[in-house]
Formats: structure tokens, sequence, C-alpha cells
């Protein structure tokens, strides 16, 4: 794929419209920055550039009287990849949840660069404002890699959150069956985001467990994504203990730590993991706590 898009300075929109086609279209696709008309006429794709809005030439500028909408270049080439099935309809939401949205209202005037700390549009316009005429394509190529790599990850971490939606369900209902208030799973996820789509708000469970490579984490579930709050806090005596003072208060070997606003507690095993909550009565929640039982 042949990408043209404007030549001198660049923006957020330019830069991640030509990742977004990289990573969804053709990885080694090139790039010619150029204003000459005869040159973009002979490139597959155009952005930011050219003066005309035409998903199905593969043309889209937004800068152009005749356009109305509220995308910048970024936005319409997300767009068209989602109509063309490149990206499904929910990672293209994640995408303008998490980036294209803001890139689009930062570059139509709708909104600022976020001013107390640097975002994906300040950061490329600090690079675009390093350049000079004789490096403005050099570093639009490294602002290009930069946002590939975002874009990438992304798509990697929404791929891994919808993989986990049917272990998190899983080991949802097991806990129903149980009768118990801990959500056992059997390997690391990202089970936040599974665990309130599931309705994990109103879920009778209050912990999650899991190994990690070195240990098994016990910890405590928030009122709802997002928040720092807890439904049911780790004991008070936990708090901020260590190793044997640890084991020494919970009645349990292997314990190994327990942060002291008592969200996260560590153990060595599975086994001391469930003795500790069993023992102190965390394995069952106190009549009248929120949730039905299914």
């Amino acid at each position: 794929m042949r990408i043209g898009t404007h030549s001198g300075s660049f923006h957020a929109d330019d830069v991640l419209a030509v990742a977004l086609l990289r990573a969804f279209v053709d990885a080694d696709a090139s790039v010619v920055r150029t204003r000459d008309e005869a040159t973009l006429a002979e490139q597959d794709v155009v952005v930011d550039v050219g003066g005309r809005f035409d998903p199905e030439a593969r043309r889209f500028d937004h800068h152009q009287n005749a356009y109305e909408g509220a995308r910048s270049s970024a936005g319409m080439v997300l767009d068209w990849l989602e109509h063309e099935g490149a990206v499904s309809p929910a990672l293209a939401t994640r995408y303008r949840e998490v980036l294209v949205d803001y890139v689009d209202d930062v570059d139509n005037g709708r909104r600022p660069p976020e001013p107390d700390v640097p975002c994906f549009s300040s950061i490329v316009a600090t690079l675009a404002d390093s350049a000079s005429d004789e490096t403005f394509d050099a570093l639009f190529e490294q602002a290009a890699g930069f946002a590939k790599v975002y874009v990438e990850a992304v798509a990697a971490g929404h791929a891994r959150e919808r993989a986990a939606v049917d272990a998190v369900r899983d080991a949802m209902q097991a806990a129903i069956r149980r009768g118990d208030a801990v959500v056992y799973l059997d390997r690391y996820l990202k089970w936040k985001p599974a665990y309130f789509e599931l309705g994990g708000a109103t879920h009778p469970t209050d912990y999650v467990v899991f190994p990690t490579e070195q240990d098994v984490r016990v910890v405590a579930i928030p009122p709802e994504l997002g928040s720092f709050e807890k439904k049911r806090a780790l004991p008070e005596p936990w708090g901020g203990l260590r190793d044997d003072a640890l084991s020494e208060v919970v009645g349990v070997p292997g314990a190994r730590f327990c942060h002291k606003n008592r969200f996260l507690a560590v153990f060595d095993t599975l086994d001391h993991a469930v003795a500790a909550l069993e023992r102190w009565g965390l394995s069952h929640r106190p009549r009248g706590c929120g949730g039905g039982r299914g």
C-alpha cells in the first residue's frame, strides 16, 4: 500500500491514521509526504490532505468546507477500517474511547490537549516542533512507529479481555454453585472488565484469587470498575504486615504480604491462601451483604 499525506509539520491525526493503516492493512505501507496533487493521485490512500472525503476512493481529508462531520483523518480511517471489516465494531469502539475521539476533538479544535500531563497529541506535537525542513519526514516516521506500537497494544489488550470473559464467567458461576464469596481463577487474566461486564457489581463475591509465577494473590474486588474502594476489605489486622509477622496474625504459614490499604494479600501457595480466607471467615459473606446468589 502507498499512503499519501501532507508534507511539512504533522499532527496526531495524520500520524495515527498512518499507524492504523499499517497495523490493520499493510505493515509495510510506504508513506509519501507531499502536497503535489499529481503525486497524491498516484497513492492508494490519501490522509489529511487533498480536500476530499471519499471512503470508496480511500481519500480521507477533513479540512474542506464540504465536510461537515466531526472526524479528523484518524477518525475517518478508523470508520473505514471498521466498515471494511479490518477492525471489529468492539475494537473500533475501544479505540474511539481510549484515543481516536480525543485526537479528533483536539485536531478539530473542540478541546485543547491535556494541559497538565503529556498526551498523545502533545507528544506528537513535541516531535513536530523539534523538526526542521530536513527532518520532518524522519520524525514523522518515528511518530508513526510510536503510534503503531500503541495501536497494536490496544488491540492485544482488547483481545485478552475478550478471551477472559468465558473464564471469568465460569469462575463466577462456580462461586455461586459453591455458595462462597471467592472467585478462583487458574491463571492471571484481565478479570476486572469481564467481571463487571458480567454483572459483578451485584455478584455476591468479594475476592478474586489467582496464581502468578511466584505466588498466589488474593485481591479485594471493587464495587465498580475503576473504583479504588472495596466491596469488603481484607481484615484490618493483616494490613501492612509481611512474612512471619503476617503468618502469625493470619494463623496460616506462607503469608508473604498484605497491602496496608487491605486490597491485596500474597501467599506462597493456593492451599495457604484458601486456608487463610476460611480461617478468617472470608469465604462466605456475612448475612445481608449485597448481591443475590443466583
